[in-house]
């Protein structure tokens, strides 16, 4: 047993309360079980209860063995002393706040129903590399359960990045254009690289982009240049285009006091990448984007459909040269950006984006046209979305397949069972199930 499900049982009160009282023979009566504390701190908070004659409020800790009080040194911590009941599974020990008074304790044990343990023990059973420990009892599962927990886990998983958003957007003092450039050029990095992407950002700043990007060769000048994809080598002797941009990026390198060159060759990953992929050609797209594209935030922020945005992204094709180069001095056909990339795009920064300023403006209709957006777009396809598709789980555009890897990244993998409302209607039952045989 772990400790997640006296939570669970807690919070749903989940036990048999006939008779209920202290392991000292007070009478309990529980009036509010009280709010689950995410921070540092007792379980939960703001509880209210009758404890004999006197109601009390405060905060309520659990564990599976009293004795755990003292080996979280909880004794010794202040935070602990507004606790008014100490709810375990078996009371091994008394314990005291920091000033020596006694806590009263609830033993759990005796009053578990024997069904609702066995039915968390069936969950939480499932072998380590079972991708879904519920699959085989899904079919317990009403089909509306299983689409209001995927559109939970959707709007988290979209607050999530937007919360990341957010933190960048503080950390460029609250510039919202900077916020789009930064946001935008680690995306084009699409996983694989984004970090070395997002360096590039801060080693062109932008307002020295600013001063530039109407002039083509001077913006390839300093975002190739600071790549470190101008320098002279076998593969680029004798490439004019390469020379030239290399001049222009040594003039405005000085001139800003840029430094040397933001990153080296070896830097850039290409394992496990299509050509179409190489970080010069995503650059190549990018730079003409920046080019033609002087108000990305405002654009990014009025598109009224999926058809604006993709005409946004896709029509701001790369500098010539990048069109027909996958590496600098290296010839070859180069495609467009794609529709699977810009619909990554809309996913991983124009929606954060969006309800992240939504949220710091306090528009809370501009979030939900926002997450229309990913209704818009075409199911995602990868393994897990797979799966859970075959298990019966609705999966017909980017806000199902969305919903559905936050399903699996944050309850499903890390086994959050009775955190997803899918798990609690499996383990947990009627009052019928809730009494404990005695």
């Amino acid at each position: 047993m772990r400790e997640d499900f006296l939570h669970y049982v807690w919070q749903h009160q989940y036990f048999d309360k006939t008779d209920l009282r202290t392991t000292s023979g007070e009478e309990i009566q529980v009036l509010r079980p009280g709010q689950r504390n995410a921070d540092a701190g007792p379980d939960f908070l703001n509880a209210r209860l009758r404890l004999g004659d006197v109601e009390w409020n405060g905060a309520v800790e659990i564990h599976l063995r009293a004795s755990d009080w003292q080996r979280h040194n909880h004794q010794t911590d202040k935070k602990y002393d507004q606790v008014i009941l100490h709810v375990v599974h078996t009371a091994d020990a008394d314990v005291q706040r920091t000033n020596g008074s006694l806590i009263p304790a609830l033993a759990l044990a005796p009053r578990l129903a024997p069904d609702l343990l066995a039915r968390y023990e069936a969950l939480v059973a499932a072998p380590p590399a079972a991708a879904l420990p519920c699959a085989p009892l899904l079919p317990q599962v009403p089909q509306l359960v299983r689409t209001m927990m995927t559109e939970r886990a959707l709007l988290e998983r979209v607050e999530q990045k937007a919360e990341v958003i957010a933190a960048l957007h503080q950390h460029l003092g609250d510039d919202w254009e900077a916020t789009a450039y930064h946001a935008l050029m680690a995306a084009f990095g699409f996983q694989k690289n984004s970090e070395p992407l997002a360096r590039l950002a801060k080693a062109v700043p932008l307002p020295v982009l600013r001063r530039h990007r109407h002039d083509a060769r001077q913006l390839e000048a300093l975002l190739f240049g600071q790549a470190g994809f101008l320098v002279e080598n076998d593969e680029t002797a004798g490439d004019d285009y390469l020379a030239d941009r290399r001049q222009e990026h040594e003039f405005l390198r000085h001139k800003y006091g840029l430094g040397a060159a933001a990153l080296a060759a070896h830097e850039w990953n290409y394992l496990r990448l299509r050509p179409a992929n190489f970080p010069a050609v995503r650059l190549g797209q990018l730079v003409g984007l920046l080019h033609r594209r002087p108000a990305l935030f405002d654009a990014l922020l009025t598109a009224q459909s999926v058809a604006a945005l993709t005409e946004f992204f896709a029509g701001a094709p790369a500098p010539a040269y990048w069109q027909t180069h996958f590496r600098p001095g290296r010839p070859g056909k180069v495609p467009g950006l794609g529709k699977s990339s810009v619909e990554l795009l809309i996913i991983n920064v124009v929606v954060p984006l969006r309800v992240a300023y939504a949220r710091y403006t306090g528009q809370p209709e501009l979030v939900e046209s926002t997450i229309t957006l990913l209704s818009q777009l075409p199911a995602e396809h990868n393994q897990y979305t797979d799966l859970y598709q075959e298990l019966g789980f609705e999966h017909r555009t980017a806000a199902d397949s969305q919903g559905l890897l936050a399903l699996h990244k944050n309850y499903c993998a890390p086994r959050r069972c009775l955190h997803c409302a899918i798990g609690g209607r499996l383990v947990g039952g009627g009052p019928a199930h809730m009494r404990a045989s005695r």
